[in-house]
């Protein structure tokens, strides 16, 4: 198959609208990872009974399946017991849900990461819990895991194509429609990795200057 340009200048907007909704599911996605996992790491952090063994097994679950498989599980299966969302929703809350379990982890390395003297100052200034947490703790934590949740970012970017499979037309599935429609998957596959990459890359960049400028003093 020879390359087509003007069929190519001609799907370009339409994979840029595929390429928004990307977008979007990654920004949303992300916002419900950061949330979730922040709650999940402080939560397993607090050894709660029941809470916390809960908060743990929920991190081992989610990291130990599929994201396929939860996708599909609440696209096909949950709508049979009456929790039914439209296929963005689905994916986007999957994403985020999916996500939140490995930036839990992230979260973790940096808590248990601030200096153990900063714990004890607050145990012996009888600081209220919520202080330490919000003041002391997590604003340590978070400067040094910043350049990961960047990196998981960018790979939810690009896994949110694996979402073509309950039906939300993003990038990847925009451009299988348009190669069945049109029975030319040169073009637009080609296309669609290259809007991938162009913002992938940049991204990646940001990340690794985040990483130098977080990097540990020696």
């Amino acid at each position: 198959m020879i390359w087509d340009n003007s069929f190519a200048v001609s799907i370009i907007p339409f994979l840029l609208h595929g390429l928004w909704v990307t977008v979007k599911i990654t920004l949303l996605g992300t916002a419900i990872a950061a949330a979730l996992g922040l709650a999940l790491a402080v939560l397993r952090r607090l050894a709660i009974p029941v809470v916390s063994p809960a908060a743990s097994f929920f991190v081992i679950f989610i990291r130990g399946t599929p994201l396929l498989v939860q996708a599909y599980c609440a696209y096909f299966v949950l709508p049979l017991y009456g929790v039914s969302f439209d296929a963005f929703t689905t994916g986007v809350v999957v994403i985020g849900i999916n996500y939140s379990a490995y930036m839990a982890e992230v979260y973790r390395s940096g808590i248990e990461g601030v200096p153990a003297g900063q714990w004890e100052a607050s145990t012996a200034l009888s600081l209220p819990r919520a202080r330490v947490w919000s003041r002391i703790i997590l604003p340590q934590a978070f400067r040094t895991v910043v350049p990961m949740l960047g990196n998981y970012l960018i790979q939810m970017f690009k896994d949110s194509a694996i979402l073509s499979a309950i039906t939300v037309v993003e990038l990847m599935a925009t451009a299988q429609a348009i190669g069945s429609s049109s029975f030319r998957y040169l073009e637009p596959l080609t296309l669609a990795a290259l809007l991938f990459l162009a913002v992938s890359y940049p991204a990646s960049q940001i990340v690794n200057r985040l990483e130098r400028r977080y990097a540990p003093k020696h």
